[in-house]
């Protein structure tokens, strides 16, 4: 039975377990080779007191995991995603749409406005997203400056 349950950084193992075996396979092939970087990349996102993190669990088992942090914003609280996920072995069977429908219930509940995150055009999430009532924000581009 797939239920929610609110993370924190005392969960930090089976967080990084589910985010490294998603993430370092297709499509998006991120090297997580550097453990030390990981590791301060879970608790820059799970470690923080705005960090907002949700798992799926079936039963006692961790397939799916939504990393991001609350962010105040003049037009009311947001929830930032920075890493959603489902299992790769348990993708396309419904459970990451379960797993944002849970989400959008708690944050609710938390009197956050909406849900805010990025993602590339060329994945499957691209499409899981839109599937999943987000839209495209036609002004707003990411931006980087590299050195």
């Amino acid at each position: 039975m797939l239920n929610l349950k609110r993370l924190t950084i005392k969960d930090k193992e089976i967080i990084t377990e589910v985010f490294t075996s998603v993430f370092t396979k297709e499509p998006w092939n991120d090297d997580w080779s550097n453990t030390n970087q990981l590791d301060m990349y879970i608790n820059d996102l799970v470690g923080q007191g705005y960090s907002l993190t949700y798992g799926l669990f079936d039963d006692n088992e961790l397939i799916g995991i939504s990393l991001g942090y609350v962010k105040h914003w003049y037009s009311g609280t947001e929830y930032i995603i920075n890493e959603f996920c489902i299992k790769t072995d348990r993708q396309r069977a419904g459970a990451g749409s379960f797993f944002i429908a849970e989400i959008e219930k708690a944050i609710k509940e938390l009197g956050i406005k909406q849900i805010f995150l990025l993602t590339d055009s060329n994945v499957p999430a691209y499409n899981f997203y839109k599937k999943n009532g987000f839209s495209e924000e036609q002004t707003t581009r990411p931006m980087v400056k590299r050195f």
